[in-house]
């Protein structure tokens, strides 16, 4: 169960990470997280930018640290960088690398780590993604200083933790282990998040939110009683989803997204370079 739900923490099902869509290719048919997703800013195919601002160039060297089976790095892989798969999970690690080696990625390296240290040298990377890692691990400032010491000069980083209003509507609902480690032992401010990145030697490029539709799904899986991912049709959850799929549909549907990624969102997400 822990590696279902770390999956729905970075956002993909294993179905939907397998396809790369732009804002404009996004069609209904679709899973509605990922429509969701495209229309946040990720996996715009035409400018090769897993995040709107950070873009993947097949010159690169990039290092997805707590890849989970490789869902966000199956993006930049296609782009054909040389990836770097890094898990404390050796099951992880080899279902990325078995996914990856489908792609154009020009080279995969498989690290089986818990980052502490990281097995790179020094100025190794020209890109680095850590999605939803942090909240996990014990000491988020020592891991943070690991990624950018694998970074080189002018390297450009991607992260992300959970926002802390959808963590907090969550308490006392969501199941105990959610909240329990290895899940989620830290809660992140937006303030202390950004303090943490700027800490740790990197600039802030862009801090932005996202993922209403995601806080709403994790809320009704709860409430409905779920214990495992095998169980999200549950009629509560088709309603949400069809209910969100009709809102992206209508003219103003991005517009009223935008509002509420702002109030509530599932996800806060830091764009960033090493000085």
């Amino acid at each position: 169960m822990l590696e279902r739900l770390k999956r729905r923490f970075t956002q993909l099902k294993p179905q939907e990470a397998v396809v790369a869509v732009s804002v404009e290719e996004a069609p209904v048919l679709l899973p509605v997280g990922l429509i969701d997703m495209a229309r946040s800013g990720w996996l715009k195919n035409d400018s090769g930018e897993l995040f709107a601002g950070f873009a993947v160039k097949a010159s690169d060297s990039l290092l997805d640290i707590g890849c989970g089976d490789g869902g966000f790095t199956l993006f930049c892989g296609r782009q054909g960088a040389e990836i770097y798969v890094a898990d404390i999970d050796e099951g992880n690690v080899e279902r990325a690398v078995a996914r990856l080696r489908e792609t154009d990625a020009r080279a995969v390296h498989p690290l089986v780590t818990d980052a502490n240290p990281i097995p790179l040298p020094d100025a190794h990377l020209d890109k680095v993604v850590a999605m939803e890692v942090l909240e996990h691990v014990d000491d988020p400032a020592t891991f943070l200083a690991e990624l950018v010491r694998v970074g080189k000069p002018g390297a450009q980083y991607l992260i992300s933790v959970p926002a802390a209003l959808s963590e907090r509507s969550q308490q006392g609902i969501a199941s105990p282990a959610y909240f329990q480690k290895p899940n989620h032992i830290h809660i992140f401010e937006r303030e202390e998040f950004a303090r943490l990145v700027s800490d740790a030697g990197l600039v802030i490029e862009q801090h932005t939110e996202y993922g209403f539709y995601r806080t709403l799904w994790w809320l009704f899986f709860w409430v409905s009683g779920q214990s495992s991912l095998d169980g999200q049709n549950e009629a509560i959850i088709r309603h949400w989803d069809a209910t969100w799929a009709e809102l992206l549909s209508l003219p103003q549907g991005d517009a009223v997204k935008q509002v509420l990624d702002g109030i509530l969102p599932k996800s806060q997400i830091i764009v960033a370079r090493k000085k």
